[in-house]
């Protein structure tokens, strides 16, 4: 059973493939066609957190494919009437995929571990791979092959920057964290990137021109995410000082392009002049999550014969490397 809690859960090969598929769905789409290859799939979204993009673009994203999906709430009583156990595995006789937006990344990884049916972290305290898959997709499509490119993250070491760290080696790309220092993230998280990929190039720093020197996208976050507020006061005064702004920019490639996995507070973390500059990628970025998803709901159902490889060649894709 594949499920993606992590992009740890997925090898270089099986990331490229899914950005493949990823990104000829998206052409097929804005060609007007919606071949419906996940017909009749049903896929369950278990979410504990509130949500915008993740909870539309999967909705939409399956819909699209010919499926459906339905949105659980705490209604159903996870985590509270009954077992993982017995939740999991009865929800597994119904449905095909689970998308589960959780406060804690032990969560998700407990429904995993049953492997009953796929389960995707549509977001938790350590990760955010569907994030990732989508920030990769945007940029290949901005500049083409990734290898030698380079990813300031401005701000929080958080989960959306671990995720992304993680692609960024997947892909041969190198990435910064431009930050207070008390912010960076965990020396844990980069030694697990590094025990996997030696070659990541993976570094921190608090110098503007250190940590944007070379920066071909320059990406930033809200500075206080859901279940932080209390330190609200405290993050604003840390990071105030490294607001994605003109004069921050000028430390980066004058082609840098901008970031945003949103929802963003508008003058606080980044400045309207950027977000809706010329330069800037957010919207297609966001547009992105929905095709990502897209891609990597169709790879799980080929790794579960759910779904075989000539029907996608008989529709007009292109058969991705690393799906036989």
């Amino acid at each position: 059973m594949r499920h993606l809690i992590s992009l740890f859960d997925i090898s270089q090969q099986e990331l490229h493939a899914i950005l493949n598929i990823s990104e000829q769905i998206k052409a097929l789409s804005l060609a007007g066609r919606r071949p419906a290859w996940l017909q009749r799939r049903v896929l369950a979204m278990l979410f504990e957190k509130p949500s915008l993009r993740t909870r539309v673009s999967f909705e939409a994203g399956i819909d699209q494919l010919g499926g459906s999906a339905m949105f659980l709430g705490q209604d159903v009583g996870w985590q509270s009437r009954e077992s993982t156990a017995d939740f999991v595995r009865v929800l597994a006789q119904y449905v095909d995929y689970v998308v589960c937006r959780a406060k804690s990344h032990k969560s998700v990884e407990d429904l995993a571990s049953f492997n009953v049916v796929p389960i995707i972290n549509g977001l938790t305290d350590q990760s955010h791979p569907c994030q990732a898959l989508a920030d990769l997709l945007t940029m290949r499509q901005a500049s083409g092959p990734l290898d030698g490119r380079q990813l300031t993250f401005v701000g929080d070491g958080n989960n959306v920057a671990r995720s992304i760290a993680l692609g960024c080696a997947m892909v041969g790309m190198r990435f910064r964290l431009l930050g207070p220092k008390s912010y960076f993230m965990p020396q844990e998280s980069i030694d697990s990137i590094l025990a996997r990929y030696p070659n990541a190039d993976i570094d921190q720093s608090e110098v503007p021109h250190v940590g944007l020197a070379d920066a071909d996208f320059a990406y930033t976050d809200v500075w206080t995410s859901m279940g932080q507020e209390a330190e609200m006061k405290l993050r604003q005064s840390a990071f105030r000082p490294f607001q994605l702004n003109a004069a921050l920019l000028k430390h980066a490639h004058k082609n840098c392009k901008i970031l945003h996995c949103l929802p963003a507070r508008r003058g606080e973390e980044i400045t309207d002049e950027v977000i809706d500059g010329k330069s800037s990628l957010v919207v297609e970025q966001a547009g992105n999550r929905m095709h990502a998803q897209k891609g990597l709901l169709i790879w799980l159902a080929l790794q579960h014969d759910q779904l075989s490889a000539s029907e996608l060649e008989g529709s007009g894709i292109e058969l991705p490397l690393g799906i036989s």
